[in-house]
């Protein structure tokens, strides 16, 4: 289930006695575990009724033996096993066998919370399955349009300031937030806008987000990449040079120059095969928001253009790996001539 069905549960007291936490959005998982506490365990016996357990340094009897407690003067008792991969990782089969059996017989008394925040848990093991069956696993995914809307007018409305749904997008949009290639959290979210709410006044604009939001590498990485694949040489040399101003390593930058030519020449290939759109964006493995932005650049290149392209892009590559250059300005000189239209 989603995080929403869960909280949904939560609110008609229709909570089972374990659960599966997993998803990158550890700020949800946190939230999650207050509104349980603030449920099912008084504050003044939080000590006694509420327990954390490291996976990492535990085995199973520590886990039984701090379930078997009962709550005092609580609800119940809730105890947290944080990194379950790594506990999984640590037992025997015989002692997984009776992790099962034991999950299964758990008093109404207790509230098990496994947590798999790293992604390391695979969906192949009879664990997940085993939890999946009994529709146990909560995912805490980033935050997406109504959720994320409602949850930053929250954080304004709390400070006392408000935000239009058009800025709120706008503020999104500069963080990379729904970007997957960006480790950013709500943690992360929420420190940005506290800085915006104590810069604005009592309405966010979208000048208050532009003053103090400094744009993260991703999204100078995209607007890079976009300029790249439009053969734009004075916006593609200005962003690679305000990238490497912020501490981006070459490589990456180059490395997803690479990916950028691939997906594109991948992209004519396919489509000079017959393939639809839908099939096409399967076979590169890319979400729909790239995807759009592939084929609208795929239409300013030939498929011989590309493959000089690529060809280009490994000496360079070779040349990095194997010789003391200034990569910089190996790669400044490869946008000048890709500019210039010397590989069609």
């Amino acid at each position: 289930m989603i995080y929403k069905d869960f909280f949904s549960k939560l609110r008609k007291d229709d909570i089972g006695n374990y659960y599966l936490f997993l998803g990158e959005e550890e700020y949800m998982i946190k939230l999650a575990l207050e509104e349980l506490k603030n449920k099912y365990v008084g504050k003044d016996f939080e000590t006694l009724n509420y327990t954390v357990i490291d996976g990492k340094n535990a085995d199973l009897d520590t886990l039984i033996n701090a379930s078997e407690t009962l709550p005092f003067m609580s609800a119940k008792k809730i105890v947290v096993l944080n990194d379950v991969a790594n506990f999984l990782g640590e037992l025997n089969d015989r002692s997984k066998e009776e992790l099962y059996k034991y999950m299964l017989s758990l008093g109404d008394f207790l509230l098990l919370i496994f947590i798999d925040s790293t992604g390391k848990l695979r969906k192949n093991t009879k664990f997940y399955k085993t939890i999946k069956k009994h529709g146990r696993q909560v995912e805490f995914t980033k935050l997406m349009g109504g959720d994320m809307n409602k949850w930053v007018q929250t954080l304004a409305k709390r400070n006392k300031k408000t935000i239009s749904i058009g800025n709120i997008k706008y503020f999104i949009d500069q963080t990379s937030y729904n970007s997957r290639n960006v480790d950013l959290t709500l943690y992360d979210l929420e420190n940005e806008f506290f800085k915006i709410i104590d810069y604005a006044k009592e309405e966010i604009t979208k000048e208050d987000i532009d003053n103090i939001l400094i744009k993260t590498i991703d999204t100078n990485i995209f607007e890079f990449l976009e300029a790249f694949s439009s053969k734009s040489v004075e916006r593609s040399l200005m962003l690679l040079n305000q990238m490497c101003v912020s501490g981006e390593p070459i490589q990456r930058i180059f490395f997803m120059m690479i990916r950028q030519v691939r997906l594109i020449l991948g992209f004519l290939i396919y489509k000079n095969k017959g393939y639809d759109n839908k099939s096409i964006q399967e076979k590169l493995q890319i979400k729909s928001y790239e995807f759009g932005k592939i084929r609208s650049k795929a239409g300013m290149f030939k498929i011989s253009e590309l493959e000089n392209i690529m060809n280009r892009l490994l000496q360079i590559d070779t040349s990095m790996k194997t010789t003391a250059t200034d990569d910089k300005l190996i790669v400044e000189a490869f946008l000048v001539e890709m500019g210039n239209g010397i590989y069609k």
